[in-house]
């Protein structure tokens, strides 16, 4: 009998799976079951979460994380998510789970704003 690549252990693929990229993991889940099981592990995506995730989850989305699956926690952090206004966003990047953030200079405080021998603000499409 030949082996095939669904004989492969659900833990073992896991575990390989741990290795990767996220956007590694999300081609590979397709390929069959066990792939797909193995890449909704908790254990995977938690390692791909920066350590002040559940921070970032109460403070500006005010969501509980308990019920939350980790690989959709990383989805919902991955892509940009406003606050304080719309001044400012967070969210992490896919490729390496670093933590994101881009602030307006509307959010700022910078000496001299109402000065414009100092500042100048110029709006354009190309700002952010």
């Amino acid at each position: 009998m030949k082996a095939k690549l669904e004989d492969i252990p659900e833990a073992c693929v896991a575990l390989v799976l741990s290795y990767l990229d996220p956007p590694e993991i999300c081609k590979l889940a397709p390929l069959n079951k066990a792939f797909r099981a193995a890449s909704s592990a908790d254990f995977i995506w938690d390692s791909k979460l920066p350590p002040n995730y559940s921070y970032i989850l109460n403070k500006v989305l005010f969501i509980d994380q308990c019920n939350k699956d980790k690989k959709d926690i990383f989805a919902t952090l991955s892509r940009p998510i406003s606050f304080a206004d719309g001044t400012k966003e967070v969210w992490i990047d896919k490729k390496t789970g670093g933590l994101c953030v881009s602030i307006s200079s509307r959010a700022m405080s910078i000496t001299g704003i109402d000065d414009r021998r100092y500042w100048n603000q110029i709006f354009t499409d190309e700002s952010r």
